[in-house]
């Protein structure tokens, strides 16, 4: 129970941080890594399923992620080319200096993780990366 208790009363703590430095650029962390699928995608654009699947959210969750992206202008919807059924999101220029912004944000303050060292760090991602695999979290 310790172990359990201590894994998420940290990551309550590193998503309050994360969010705070968030906050000047209109984004909470959900919307960061929405923003971010979008931004490293290669055409800039998703499927709205493919990012639920990647994001491993319900598509409820999906739209109002997009919702919150296309109301501060960082993204759009955009009818797939081929597929009448989907729907893609794109993220827009205005979106693609947010995102970079934001990551030099999140980079300067090393993601909310101090005071954890670098080693630490690695360690930490390799029990954890173990229990997630033991749990099918990986393709």
């Amino acid at each position: 129970m310790m172990a359990v208790t201590s894994v998420m009363r940290v990551q309550q703590i590193w998503l309050a941080r994360l969010n705070e430095v968030l906050a000047p650029f209109e984004l909470t962390f959900a919307r960061y890594e929405a923003l971010m699928l979008l931004y490293l995608s290669r055409r800039g654009s998703l499927p709205m399923g493919k990012i639920g699947t990647r994001l491993q959210v319900h598509p409820t969750s999906v739209t109002n992620l997009i919702d919150g992206l296309e109301k501060r202008g960082y993204a759009v919807r955009r009818p797939h080319p081929e597929d009448r059924r989907t729907t893609l999101a794109e993220i827009t220029a205005r979106g693609q200096d947010v995102a970079s912004a934001a990551t030099d944000a999140l980079n300067h303050t090393r993601f909310g993780t101090e005071p954890l060292r670098p080693g630490e760090l690695r360690s930490l991602t390799d029990v954890l990366t173990r229990a997630r695999h033991e749990a099918g979290d990986f393709i």
